[in-house]
């Protein structure tokens, strides 16, 4: 009887034990945190997913072309050339920087925007009642770079910088006098592009550095 009691007991015992033993294994066994080798496994499988992955086509192009500045002008009016405007610019810059200090309004009113014309007149004016005339002398013949050129609607705009010097002699109630003038200026000039006159006005002049 005590023996059976015994090898009860031990089994008991051997049973209890094998209780504590799973217990601690599930609990010492067990992953937490990551681990050295998690790594090189997720290495691994994103290269194979990789592998397997297939890349995003990119959006196709569209057909639509959006120009602008000199490439609208250019479009709407394919005969617009810079060397020949700039050239036609200076000019035009000569006639009314002449035109102006030797008030020949007719050929003023011909370049020039009504808005521009009346800024000269008054100024003309000014000079008229103040007993002074003058004659103007390009002592070079200036300098014109385009700084722009556009389209809106049917209006092409394009403004040039000028540099230039020109001398002016003028007479008054004080006596003759002679001016050296450096100038640095804006003039943009617009045209309507469906029309059939080719000629270009002066419509905004903005100082400019030298």
């Amino acid at each position: 009887m005590f023996i059976l009691n015994q090898t009860l007991q031990l089994i008991i015992f051997a049973v209890l034990a094998g209780v504590v033993l799973y217990q601690l294994y599930s609990v010492l066994g067990r992953r937490v945190g990551r681990q050295p080798e998690d790594a090189q496994r997720e290495a691994l499988a994103g290269k194979a997913a990789k592998a397997l992955s297939v890349e995003p086509e990119p959006e196709p192009l569209t057909d639509g072309v959006v120009l602008s500045g000199l490439a609208v002008l250019r479009a709407r009016d394919p005969g617009f050339e810079v060397g020949s405007f700039l050239a036609g610019a200076k000019s035009a810059y000569q006639r009314v920087v002449s035109a102006f200090h030797e008030r020949r309004r007719e050929e003023l009113r011909m370049l020039l925007s009504p808005a521009i014309y009346d800024s000269f007149e008054t100024a003309m004016v000014a000079q008229e009642a103040a007993g002074i005339s003058e004659v103007v002398d390009f002592l070079i013949p200036p300098r014109g770079d385009l700084e722009s050129a556009g389209l809106t609607g049917d209006t092409a705009r394009a403004t040039v910088r000028f540099l230039a010097e020109f001398r002016i002699r003028s007479k008054g109630p004080e006596g003759e006098a002679v001016e050296d003038r450096r100038t640095a200026e804006l003039w943009t000039f617009e045209r309507d592009v469906s029309a059939r006159d080719p000629n270009w006005t002066l419509v905004h002049v903005d100082a400019a550095e030298a």
